[in-house]
């Protein structure tokens, strides 16, 4: 078994994709207006429309009312990505719920809130330890 992605369900496809797309710097393959996947090395990032629940079981998922998953992107280097998505010319963030600090665990962390209000980290690994772990 091999872990593959991660869905958000949301009310606004087109809203959702645009924030990823420039919060990551990937674009967006669409399959459907319903349905688009940011591909990572790592993993994909799906978005989904409200519509698509009905296909699997109506009202297994609801959109924005997520509080307990953190979707997380590696990245080179969080400072720089803080500016890119809350500096003045920026604006792509308008909730920062934890700006760029150091964990315990040796990884650099930004938390944010997408447009839905899903927790996103942007995190770098600045110890050795913390390198290690990613290491594939």
């Amino acid at each position: 078994m091999d872990f593959v992605s991660i869905r958000i369900i949301t009310g606004d496809v087109a809203r959702l994709v645009d924030f990823y797309e420039r919060a990551t710097g990937a674009r967006a393959v669409w399959a459907t207006e319903d349905f688009a996947e940011l591909r990572t090395a790592r993993a994909t990032l799906a978005i989904a429309s409200t519509r698509t629940v009905a296909l699997f079981a109506p009202g297994c998922a609801v959109a924005a009312d997520n509080r307990s998953v953190i979707t997380e992107f590696l990245v080179d280097d969080v400072d720089r990505v803080h500016q890119d998505l809350t500096g003045a010319d920026a604006g792509v963030v308008a909730d920062v719920v934890a700006g760029p600090a150091t964990m315990p665990w040796g990884n650099r962390s930004l938390l944010v809130r997408d447009p839905d209000g899903n927790l996103v980290n942007f995190f770098a690994p600045v110890t050795a330890e913390a390198a290690a772990r990613l290491a594939r």
